[in-house]
Formats: C-alpha cells, structure tokens, sequence
C-alpha cells in the first residue's frame, strides 16, 4: 500500500510538472506575437510631406525641444491629439529646429505657434492653451471668426517658397561652418574669409551669366540684322567716300581762312603804311580837319 501511495504521488507530480511545462510554453508562444499597439495619433510634419495639410483638417504646433513654454504645451497637446480621429482633426507639430524650411514658410517667430489649416487655408491659433480650448475652436468651429493667411504669404505661394529655400540655405550654411570649426579645426575668422570668397565668386559667376543671357535676349541693334554682313562691305566703301568728302571740305575751309587771314594781313600793312607816310599820320588829319573847318567859317561869314 505504501509503495501505491507513493507511485500515485509520484505520477501526480509528473502531471503537475507537465501541466506547467505546456502553461509556459503556450505563453512563451503568446509573448513572441507582435502586440498591435494604437497607432500614433500625433503626426510628425517634414518638408517632405508637408503638403498633406493642404487638405482636410489640421492643428499643426511648431515647437523647439529647447523651449520652455513649448515642453509646457506637450502635455495637453498630446491629450487633445487622442482626440483628432473622433473629431476628424489631423493634429501634427513641427520641430523648427529639424525642419527651418517650415519654419521660413510660416513666418515662425515665436515658439510654441499652433495653426489651424482647413483645405488650405491657414489661420493662426491666439487662444489659451488647454486640450478644452482646442476642443472648442474645432468643434464650434472658432476659426471661423478668424481672418485667413493671405494668399501672399500662405505656405504655398512663391514668396514663402523662396523664402523656405532661404532658410533652408542659412541652415545649411551654419552647419557648414560648425563643421568647419568643430571637424577641421578652422577659426571662425577663417570660416568668415572662406564663405566671404565664395559668396564673391558666385556673384562674378552669376553675374556674368546674367550679361550673356541679357546679350542673347536683347541682342545689339548694330548685329541684330541677318544681312548686316552682306552690307557691310558698301557700308565700309559709302564711309570712305563720306571721309575723303569731309576731307575736302575741311581743306576748302582751311584755304577760306588762309585767305582771310592774308586779306586781314593786307589791310594792316596798308594801313601801317599810311600810318608811316606824312599824309597818314593823324596829327597831320587832324590839322587839314582843323584848317579846313576855319576856312568854312570864313567863307559863311563873307557871305
């Protein structure tokens, strides 16, 4: 009886260790499966994707993790977010600091700035932030009373898309230069001389482009014409003959003046002659003036 009980005791241990093999293998199978988590309701905005929010709904944050009030925000910003899909609200942020063609495209100059987009009409949001406010302005559709970005300066007009490229351009220009002084070893001075020498030799290059696109667009009269080639020979000859007919009338007018000049010299030494003689002296006219004045007199007074 007491080696039963115990075989008995024994196989019940053997079926206990079996039971508790299967449990941890089944839930060794379970804990490989891939857990579907809820899929992330806030959504990352990039200068890759960014022309999604030109349709639907959205609230976009653009925020800098550096920034205070922005870290206040992300709580109830991440609150408001569970609520997007019940709403039909797209609710997505932008990181300036990861993306700065965003942030020149919207004009960002304060953190944290939160937009409302409704098929591509952009409003910025002025209310407080708490998940309660952002419920309201969507639901009883606040933004409404808002004026619109104007078309000028919306996200998607040629003035922002420069001005995006323009940011985009100093951030690469500032990770050149932390490169440059960091990787390299170069002071700042140096980093200052070598973007200043690039930024002259690109305006030379683009300048000179500008003058042969200019020359090609607008062409000089003088060539313009497709059979100036064929004319220039008469044109040439028609010149010379204007030339050598200029030059003949410059000599006809230089002999002019000789002439006059010997006809002026004529006269002077006439004159000095007369001068010279007794007759020509003016004492001389002056007296016969006088002489003959008196005789004149004499004459009315015999009369």
């Amino acid at each position: 009886m007491a080696n039963a009980a115990k075989h008995d005791t024994a196989m019940l241990s053997f079926c206990k260790l079996r039971v508790l093999c299967i449990y941890l293998f089944i839930l060794t199978q379970f804990a490989t499966l891939p857990i579907w988590a809820k899929p992330e309701s806030l959504r990352e905005v990039t200068d890759a994707n960014w022309e999604e929010i030109l349709s639907g709904e959205w609230m976009i944050e653009f925020y800098a993790p550096w920034c205070p009030a922005c870290q206040q925000l992300q709580p109830a910003w991440k609150e408001f977010a569970e609520w997007g899909e019940d709403m039909g609200v797209n609710i997505a942020k932008v990181d300036v600091t990861e993306q700065p063609g965003l942030s020149g495209r919207f004009i960002i100059t304060s953190l944290p700035t939160i937009y409302h987009c409704k098929d591509g009409v952009f409003r910025k949001y002025q209310g407080a932030r708490t998940k309660n406010d952002f419920l309201t302005y969507v639901d009883e559709q606040k933004w409404k009373t808002v004026e619109p970005v104007s078309s000028w300066f919306g996200p998607s007009s040629f003035l922002m898309n420069a001005m995006s490229a323009l940011f985009k351009l100093s951030m690469f220009i500032r990770r050149c230069h932390n490169y440059m002084t960091e990787q390299l070893g170069i002071p700042n001075w140096g980093s200052y001389v070598i973007f200043g020498l690039i930024t002259l030799f690109s305006g030379l290059v683009l300048g000179l482009i500008l003058v042969f696109i200019a020359d090609f667009v607008f062409p000089s009269r003088r060539f313009s014409s497709p059979d100036y080639y064929q004319k220039k020979p008469g044109m040439d000859h028609s010149r010379l003959i204007q030339h050598q007919e200029d030059a003949h009338e410059a000599d006809g007018e230089e002999e002019d003046e000789d002439d006059e000049e010997e006809e002026d010299g004529d006269q002077d030494d006439m004159w000095n002659r007369r001068r010279g003689s007794p007759e020509g002296r003016p004492e001389e006219v002056l007296r016969k003036r006088v002489v003959r004045s008196r005789e004149e007199e004499e004459d009315e007074e015999d009369t």
